[in-house]
């Protein structure tokens, strides 16, 4: 009997210390004077988002819209505290102001578990400063007039696919077809690599590049496990056979580095900055500088440079299909260029496809890269004209989506309208009401980049194809909440009519 009166006690016991665990943080905003809502044990304030119930996109917006008075909110994630900013000042204090302080983005970095985790985007300030210095200069707009040509190049295989396909008179999948294009341009410029993902169905970088996006159970189980248990997630890594992209890629850019040393072969490329920070390792203090930390960062533009902007284009043309009056001004804006200009397209007059810029820029504020920026304090703070502190190491994050669909920024956020971004509306607006890219010291090294590979390849299918809804096209469109980045459940499936030019 007293056996039976241990165990319970133990049992009993165990319970509380968990609870205890799990909840000795939920006071943390109350006595900050933070207002949020209430904290479940375990976990937070975001099960459904944890449970996929929701998508963090659609948590976000209606907390937005629940608390859209305050200035902050305070939740958890699990027991974690988070702190959401929705003023304007205050987000611009956290980006650009009092950068120094939020300098890290707080993603953790497992090098044993994922030796390409260490990259530009995860990196904390001390590692991130002196990479972001070096490779830049592979981002400028002289670097990108000269990679032109190659972008081009791959807009022309597009094309060519695209007869193809409209051939076969069948819905497409839009999101597949642009992320094959954003990979081949990817490859041409910032490798030096013929990637073939248009002219080659089996194509190892295609396959390589939906992995490393792909929800799966295995890989939400992979996410769940890196999240809760950080500690023992980086210690099985010494025991885990690394993932197939690690293998692949660390060949591929190590072999490419190699044969472009051992001939002499110069590109204005990314590579080519690779090669260089590994010739002049001095340049770049306190970084041991090996073979897997130059391949994590060419991981990074690879992954984000096709998944980015193909997202882009193929949300823009779900709009255009939907809203064809909008798709018939850019088609005669596209054809009136090309007449002007001989049917050539040029980098320095992309910039005059203006009504392609509205419509660039709509879709990025109704279909962000993900729902949120992530800033992590490197030191204790205060914010401007409040009272509220927080310690080192407190998570900040700016709810992206949610405030590009505030009606009261954006009044009928949920239509497509590009006209938001003529030249008086945009001055009406705070700059920090529209963040695609980031903004400050951390916003997107590639922003400029992605930019022109997503107009070409816009400017590349809508020239001569027209696009409309089919039977598959989800409508409305939802958000998948598996996805890591804002994507749609199911895919984006269109009609292509081929058009006279």
């Amino acid at each position: 009997m007293a056996t039976y009166f241990e165990i319970i006690c133990g049992i009993i016991a165990l319970f509380f210390a968990f609870y205890f665990y799990f909840t000795s943080t939920f006071d943390f905003w109350k006595v900050r004077g933070v207002p949020g809502p209430k904290p479940v044990p375990v976990f937070g304030n975001i099960k459904d988002v944890m449970l996929l119930r929701t998508s963090m996109c659609a948590y976000l917006k209606k907390l937005w819209e629940e608390y859209k008075d305050e200035p902050m909110v305070g939740i958890f994630t699990r027991k974690t505290p988070i702190l959401i900013l929705q003023d304007p000042e205050l987000i611009k204090d956290v980006l650009i102001r009092d950068f120094s302080i939020f300098a890290d983005r707080g993603i953790p970095v497992h090098e044993k578990a994922e030796p390409l985790s260490p990259h530009l985007f995860n990196l904390e300030s001390q590692r991130w400063r002196p990479l972001r210095t070096r490779l830049s200069p592979v981002f400028t707009s002289g670097k990108l007039k000269e990679m032109f040509p190659l972008i081009l190049e791959c807009s022309k295989h597009l094309e060519q696919y695209l007869d193809n396909l409209v051939a076969k008179g069948e819905p497409i999948e839009c999101r597949e077809l642009t992320a094959k294009y954003t990979t081949d341009v990817i490859g041409s410029c910032a490798f030096g690599i013929e990637m073939n993902a248009l002219s080659d169905e089996d194509s190892e970088f295609r396959r390589m590049g939906k992995q490393v996006f792909a929800t799966s159970f295995r890989q939400i189980l992979r996410f769940r496990l890196r999240q809760i248990f950080p500690h023992l997630y980086n210690l099985l890594g010494s025991i885990m056979a690394p993932l197939e992209i690690t293998t692949f890629l660390t060949k591929i850019i190590v072999d490419t580095m190699k044969y472009r040393d051992d001939n002499n072969i110069v590109r204005p490329d990314f590579v080519n900055m690779l090669m260089e920070l590994k010739k002049h390792p001095d340049k770049l203090e306190n970084i041991k500088l090996t073979d897997t930390l130059l391949t994590a960062q060419a991981f990074v533009f690879f992954v984000a440079g096709f998944e980015t902007s193909s997202s882009a284009i193929s949300n823009a043309l779900y709009e255009l299909a939907l809203n064809p009056e909008i798709q018939d001004k850019l088609r005669q804006e596209i054809k009136e260029h090309f007449e002007k200009n001989d049917g050539e397209l040029k980098y320095d007059q992309i910039k005059d496809l203006t009504y392609l810029d509205l419509v660039f820029r709509e879709t990025l504020r109704k279909y962000p890269a993900g729902p949120l920026i992530l800033r992590k304090s490197v030191s204790s703070y205060t914010f401007n004209n409040t009272k509220v502190s927080i310690p080192e190491k407190t998570f900040v994050w700016i709810p992206l989506y949610a405030i590009h669909h505030n009606p009261d920024i954006y009044p009928n956020p949920d239509a497509f309208i590009p006209e938001r971004f003529n030249d008086d509306a945009v001055a009406s607006r705070d700059s920090m009401h529209y963040l695609p890219f980031g903004d400050g010291p951390r916003n997107c090294i590639g922003a400029r980049f992605a930019v022109y590979q997503s107009k070409v390849g816009l400017i590349t299918i809508l020239r001569n194809h027209k696009v409309e809804v089919c039977e598959k096209t989800m409508i409305p469109y939802v958000i998948d909440p598996a996805a890591f980045l804002l994507a749609p459940k199911g895919g984006i499936y269109l009609k292509l009519i081929k058009v006279e030019s």
